[in-house]
């Protein structure tokens, strides 16, 4: 039975993250769950943790629906703790790793803020083939009125196409907020994303923040623009590769070289 660990950065009470285990699991995969206590959305890859004692904090927990599925919440970010799942930290090593589903679409060059796609892309580097699924939120849309369920169906229909890439790839599924699709389309990152940071104000020793919905028009074609069609999108992504560029080294200053 292939064995998958699911996990994300909302934190373990999220239901998106409970839904994603519950159609993974229905779909007969060997689901263990290890998810941060608390929401580490914007952690990227990092691996950070809290230790007490010389320990990293991890309690079982038992997930609403899912009394089959082992479940912890650990006191780190989604890159560490998919970094400890691939050595083995939650029983033995999985054959995958699905992160999510996130609450907003992680898409366009915003990838590299996101905890969710983080602990994708450091599976991926630990040698565990990886999947990030993220759904499309409205802005002040409330959680009972969302479609987590398309979005888990759809992860576990697209699952298999992690076969059909390098265990280095990563990948990044974006699905609209709705009870139907108007299908699948691989897509090429668009822009930076849907919201960035804004300054709302800067005084001394102090600095607010907004989030800002993005004013420029999505290209044609990208996530950006297929998802707001109401297409689900996938895109493959690698997480760590060299740039093709011959540079043109300069000679080393006499103080320099040996």
């Amino acid at each position: 039975m292939t064995r998958v660990v699911v996990t994300n950065d909302d934190g373990i009470d999220a239901p998106g993250l409970h839904q994603l285990a519950a159609s993974l699991h229905a779909a007969g995969l060997d689901v263990v769950v290890a998810a941060p206590t608390r929401e580490r959305s914007g952690s990227s890859a990092g691996i950070t943790a809290t230790e007490e004692g010389g320990r990293i904090v991890a309690e079982e927990r038992d997930l609403p629906g899912l009394p089959d599925v082992c479940a912890y919440a650990v006191a780190a970010t989604p890159g560490f703790i998919a970094m400890i799942a691939t050595r083995g930290a939650f029983g033995d090593p999985p054959d995958l790793l699905v992160s999510g589903i996130n609450r907003g679409a992680n898409c366009g060059n915003a990838v590299l803020h996101s905890g969710t796609v983080g602990a994708a892309f450091t599976a991926a580097i630990g040698g565990i083939r990886a999947m990030a699924v993220s759904l499309d939120v409205p802005h002040g849309k409330v959680d009972g009125e969302l479609h987590w369920s398309t979005a888990g169906r759809l992860a576990v229909e697209l699952l298999p196409l992690l076969d059909q890439v390098p265990g280095s790839v990563v990948l990044n599924l974006n699905v609209p907020d709705a009870p139907e699709i108007a299908g699948v389309r691989q897509a090429p990152f668009g822009g930076f994303g849907q919201v960035q940071i804004g300054l709302a104000e800067i005084t001394a020793g102090a600095v607010w923040t907004t989030l800002e919905e993005t004013a420029e028009l999505p290209k044609v074609g990208t996530d950006l623009d297929l998802l707001a069609q109401g297409y689900a999108t996938i895109t493959p992504v690698r997480p760590l590769q060299e740039a093709p560029i011959k540079l043109t080294l300069p000679a080393l200053p006499a103080a320099l070289a040996r």
